[in-house]
């Protein structure tokens, strides 16, 4: 089984750094990594071409202009450029341990997803982090939260994985599915644009498609770097979509991967088989660049 590693950033190159190199650490190495940018500053690209000199799996960048949050674009994008048989959906500040592709290798199971958890980390512990290299915090660690998340019991992980159709707590930071499911789905929803709601829609899809969600506790450990978030927005119009998509009980959405398909009939350039860097990019808005990217903390 091959597996993709999809790598969602924007504007926080340090971050990344650690994701990368994390992802780069594991005993059991992913098929590739793909890093989808939803229109960083040209600091990123360069990192990701230092980072590829030595870089020890097939590493992939995709761009696109930034043109406000398009998280379910961006995501699209790397799932038609996956050569894996299975994707790992990982946010770019989300630093894994070292097991963690090992884990959701063998969790993997037909007709279900992968949902996995997190680490939370406050802001004195991310300096901390962004300062020594991506270690995994124990379970005695300052500065974090929901510690149980920092044991690896992977014997025991099947007493949380029961199949079920629960809708809380679906988030796309640490989520594995068969590509082929996704591509059955037509991928994330485009039509949701901004924070939020994208993850649980596409859940609430593939269980209308028959998929049943299975949680990997105990195994695939990350931790979620600190930033600020918008987790509270009030009268979020990706509500009423993720409704219709519950009322209508729909399995496909009608703008999502497949339109991608032929962009990416050939494979995306393995970056440790160039030095030239990409052509020059637009530079990104004030209003976005000024921030890391914005997930929620549930």
């Amino acid at each position: 089984m091959r597996i993709s590693v999809a790598v969602i950033t924007y504007n926080w190159p340090e971050a990344l750094e650690l994701v990368l190199r994390s992802l780069a650490s594991q005993t059991d190495l992913p098929h590739e990594v793909i890093v989808t940018d939803d229109g960083s500053r040209p600091d990123t690209r360069e990192l990701l071409l230092r980072l590829a000199r030595d870089y020890p799996v097939r590493l992939v960048h995709l761009w696109q202009p930034d043109d406000g949050a398009r998280m379910s674009r961006a995501r699209n994008r790397a799932i038609a450029a996956a050569q894996g048989d299975y994707v790992i959906l990982l946010d770019g500040d989300m630093v894994v341990e070292k097991h963690f592709i090992a884990d959701h290798r063998r969790f993997a199971r037909r007709g279900c997803f992968a949902q996995g958890s997190r680490v939370l980390t406050d802001a004195t512990s991310v300096k901390e982090m962004l300062g020594r290299g991506p270690t995994f915090p124990d379970f005695f660690r300052r500065g974090i939260d929901r510690r149980r998340h920092t044991v690896r019991l992977p014997l025991l992980a099947h007493l949380f994985a029961y199949p079920s159709k629960r809708q809380r707590g679906i988030k796309s930071c640490n989520m594995g599915f068969w590509r082929d499911d996704l591509l059955r789905l037509n991928g994330f929803n485009e039509a949701m644009i901004g924070w939020g709601r994208e993850d649980t829609e596409l859940a609430v899809r593939a269980f209308h498609a028959g998929l049943l969600r299975r949680d990997l506790r105990l195994g695939a450990l990350a931790v979620h770097l600190y930033h600020p978030t918008r987790k509270h927005l009030v009268d979020n119009p990706n509500d009423r979509i993720l409704a219709e998509t519950r009322q209508c009980r729909l399995v496909r959405c009608a703008q999502g991967v497949e339109q991608y398909r032929d962009e990416f009939a050939v494979a995306p350039v393995d970056l440790r088989m160039t030095s030239v860097p990409a052509p020059s990019q637009p530079p990104v808005p004030v209003e976005r660049a000024a921030a890391p990217p914005v997930a929620a903390t549930a």
